[in-house]
Order: C-alpha cells, then structure tokens, then sequence
C-alpha cells in the first residue's frame, strides 16, 4: 500500500472531530477561521518591479456556534448520540 502523503477533510468533518474534542453535548457547530491581513511590497519573479500584495495568513481555526442549520454546521446532539450506539 502507497504511503500517504496528504489527507483532506470537508468543513463538516473538520468541525465534527473539534466537537469530539471539545466534549459539547448541544447546538449546531461550524468551522470558523480567523484571517490576518499583512500588507507588503513584492517582487514576483527577481529584477521585476515592486508591487502592492496582500498577505492572508490563517490565524486560528475554532467552533462557531450556528442558529440555523446549514452545509457548514454539525448538530453537537447527534455526535453525543453516536457515540452511545
């Protein structure tokens, strides 16, 4: 089997493993990223000219809690519910 190199998770999967992890019991739950914003002057490629460019660093992913559900959230209940089955 082919070592693996890279693994991906949807929003929903993301914010179902940090509900585990946060032990919550209720409500709906969602990803939520915090951006930085850093603005510098670059060059793209050696001896080009300098340009204005943003820089948009990730600074904390964490839970939001949601009132409504939608693609993006996970009911903390039927985690809780999963786990007793």
């Amino acid at each position: 089997m082919p070592e693996v190199k890279q693994l991906e998770f949807s929003f929903k999967e993301v914010a179902e493993a940090l509900i585990r992890y946060s032990k919550l019991k209720s409500g709906l739950w969602g990803v939520s990223i915090r951006f930085g914003l850093q603005a510098s002057n670059i060059a793209a490629s050696p001896g080009d000219n300098l340009v204005p460019a943003a820089i948009v660093p990730i600074i904390k992913i964490g839970l939001q809690q949601f009132s409504e559900q939608n693609n993006l959230t996970v009911d903390a209940a039927t985690i809780v519910a999963e786990k007793k089955t």
